[in-house]
């Protein structure tokens, strides 16, 4: 009978232990060195059982911090009110956005004609990184009229809040007039963001934002982790 090799052994006892829940939904593992100790093994053993999770999804690795269990897909509404924090409280997780970049720059053609801005028109750009518990599910880029909004950035310092940002120069309420959804491959630097493979599939949405009056606040692309969030479609929320 043939010997089973040892990093398959270990592979099916760590699935074994994820499955009961020894080490739970976005719960990091034990390191490689902790892990050899257990099973007596080299780190190159305990690296291929981790690498075999991982191509199975079971498990995914963060640069410099570690392998962590594959949180279940979270649900992400795309209702005709946009909402981050509500909607992942709502979904039972804790959410955490992240600035990575904020800039005042002339905006390119598709933003120009997104939010219906003269040639030449200066927009307010914000780029970060969305987390639901401690993982990253999404990367976002959102484009709003600087001339409207000159104040945003330091209003988005006290709160980190686009809504409250809005409010704060008098929008009380926006709605999302419309949204496109389309799926790519993670280019590297999104795929280190993200932490996926690069060329893995991820959704990418783009959505145009309007006030009351029909008028656009923001033009926005979300590219989402599509091992990691369920996009949901909901009816008008009034």
């Amino acid at each position: 009978m043939a010997r089973t090799a040892l990093w398959t052994a270990i592979f099916e006892m760590l699935e074994s232990d994820i499955e009961a829940g020894h080490y739970p939904s976005g719960g990091k593992l034990p390191t490689e060195a902790q892990l050899a100790n257990r099973f007596g093994v080299n780190r190159h053993t305990v690296r291929r059982a981790l690498s075999a999770l991982a191509d199975k999804g079971v498990v995914h690795a963060r640069r410099g911090a570690g392998v962590f269990v594959t949180q279940a897909s979270t649900d992400y509404p795309l209702g005709q009110r946009v909402r981050f924090h509500q909607n992942l409280l709502e979904a039972g997780r804790t959410p955490r956005r992240k600035m990575l970049i904020t800039e005042t720059r002339l905006a390119d053609a598709s933003e120009a004609e997104a939010l219906d801005l003269r040639p030449n028109s200066k927009v307010k750009v914000c780029e970060g990184l969305s987390f639901a518990d401690d993982a990253a599910i999404a990367m976002f880029r959102s484009v709003f009229p600087e001339q409207r909004f000159p104040n945003l950035f330091d209003d988005l310092k006290v709160n980190n809040s686009v809504t409250a940002a809005l409010k704060a120069a008098g929008v009380d309420d926006y709605t999302r007039q419309q949204t496109r959804i389309n799926a790519l491959p993670a280019s590297p630097t999104l795929a280190t963001h993200l932490q996926v493979k690069a060329g893995v599939p991820v959704l990418r949405t783009t959505s145009v934002n309007v006030d009351r009056d029909g008028t656009p606040v923001e033009f926005g692309k979300t590219w989402f982790a599509g091992d990691r969030v369920t996009l949901t479609l909901t009816p008008d929320d009034g």
